[in-house]
């Protein structure tokens, strides 16, 4: 510590802001997961009223096509769930995600295809409210 406070006027300050961006980024990341489980619980709903249709004879063959998506997402997300429980989850589940890459399949379901635009758009969306309150508060003084 005697050497990083040598190198830098305030070690201490620099700890804390690299904590508050690490909180930041977690909190960040577990909306974007949040979101993604939210759209993949809809897509399931609406699956299963799909199926239900499909028993009546009154689903149309768009909706089975989704219906059938939808179940090889669910299916794609239990063989995930294997590994989850397995020891060293969180070392094998990303070494199958980039194996499956490599291999030219999908191992995730498709709503955690586009995560990271999700992040940037969550991030652009906490910078505009951050302006919009930092404009708030500076009318508010005035």
């Amino acid at each position: 510590m005697k050497i990083y406070r040598k190198l830098h006027k305030a070690p201490f300050r620099v700890l804390r802001i690299s904590r508050r961006r690490f909180g930041l980024r977690l909190k960040r990341d577990m909306l974007v997961l949040k979101d993604a489980l939210a759209q993949e619980k809809q897509e399931t709903k609406d699956m299963l009223v799909a199926y239900g249709r499909y028993t009546r004879k009154q689903a149309s063959k768009e909706e089975l096509r989704l219906a059938n998506q939808q179940l090889a997402d669910l299916i794609k997300g239990l063989g995930l769930g294997v590994f989850a429980v397995l020891p060293f989850a969180p070392i094998t589940i990303p070494v199958v995600v980039k194996l499956g890459k490599l291999v030219g399949v999908e191992v995730l379901p498709s709503s955690f295809n586009n995560l990271s635009e999700r992040k940037a758009q969550l991030s652009r969306e906490a910078r505009a409210n951050k302006r919009a309150l930092d404009a708030v508060e500076k009318a508010s003084n005035e």
